[in-house]
């Protein structure tokens, strides 16, 4: 048998290796999904110098001739004509600064290279995938420590209560009117301007969505509701539903959340910094590098097109 010593264990991540042990060196990271960028469009004009992200929303206002609210009608030889009022407003939010730092000694690298599992990758391998993580809960419940919210918790977005939840007896037809009221109830809020054409819900009502609709087997309930709802109607397309982690007990008094919302960066965004690094910096042995970016909130730009259902 072939033994390391522990410090070696330690920093390479070397094992104890027998002549007819084949081992598998292929990284395995910890079993994580992040899915932000599935749902959500980047907002990519901000850069590593800006402190915050900031747009605009402009209210507009018009009076009628004959009435307030009636047209602009006006005589031959008017001389007195309405015009335009404008009042724009702006909302900033901070950029926050995210960094990491990678490091190991000339040693270790040398070990972790003939062992065949370089350290310096592996590192980065980690690095980008807690850079994944803390994006992904940014991206929908925001940060508690900053005081930030995020796609699913937005505190301006009253969440509308579903009649009942949903169960194995709960039927196509049922699942297919709740889907509907839920995306009027959004289509309302837009001032009938913009239907949604994503539904996230909550992963565990997902497998009452992929039975079949009939003894038949023809066609599931998840199609069935895509393509016979509101949005196919309005929008011309199916309607998309996805599971989402985090809508599990995120809702009123524990209850799951839906969230419905065009996937737009007209309507909703998140201004993000891809990661960049310092170059290598050698202390004595040791080889270090930092990588850092910026990580801003989730900007509703139109609110009024996101809407939550609690119950589901």
């Amino acid at each position: 048998m072939i033994t390391f010593d522990s410090k070696t264990v330690d920093s390479a991540g070397a094992f104890l290796v027998g002549e007819l042990e084949r081992l598998d060196k292929q990284l395995h990271m910890p079993l994580v999904q992040v899915t932000w960028n599935r749902d959500i469009d980047l907002r990519e004009d901000v850069t590593i110098a800006d402190e915050a992200s900031s747009f605009t929303n402009t209210s507009l206002a018009a009076m009628g001739s004959l009435s307030p609210g009636g047209k602009n009608w006006v005589g031959p030889k008017a001389n007195a004509l309405a015009g335009i009022s404008l009042d724009t407003n702006k909302t900033a939010q901070n950029m926050n600064l995210w960094a990491m730092q990678l490091g190991w000694t000339i040693q270790e690298l040398a070990k972790a290279s003939i062992l065949g599992r370089p350290i310096d990758s592996q590192q980065t391998e980690a690095l980008r995938l807690k850079h994944n993580m803390d994006v992904d809960e940014q991206v929908y419940i925001g940060d508690e420590d900053l005081g930030l919210t995020g796609l699913v918790n937005n505190a301006n977005i009253t969440p509308e209560g579903l009649a009942a939840e949903w169960d194995e007896t709960t039927t196509a037809k049922q699942m297919l009117s709740d889907v509907n009221d839920i995306l009027s109830q959004a289509y309302a809020r837009s001032g009938y301007t913009l239907c949604p054409d994503r539904m996230l819900i909550p992963p565990t009502k997902l497998g009452l969505l992929t039975q079949p609709v009939s003894d038949a087997g023809s066609i599931s309930i998840l199609k069935y509701v895509a393509e016979n709802c509101l949005c196919n109607s309005i929008n011309g397309r199916p309607l998309q539903i996805l599971p989402l982690k985090w809508l599990v007990g995120r809702g009123t008094s524990g209850k799951n959340r839906v969230v419905t919302y065009t996937k737009n960066k007209t309507y909703v965004r998140f201004p993000m910094v891809p990661l960049q690094r310092t170059p290598v910096e050698f202390r004595g042995l040791h080889q270090l590098t930092t990588y850092f970016g910026t990580i801003g909130s989730v900007e509703f730009v139109y609110p009024e097109t996101v809407s939550y259902a609690d119950g589901l």
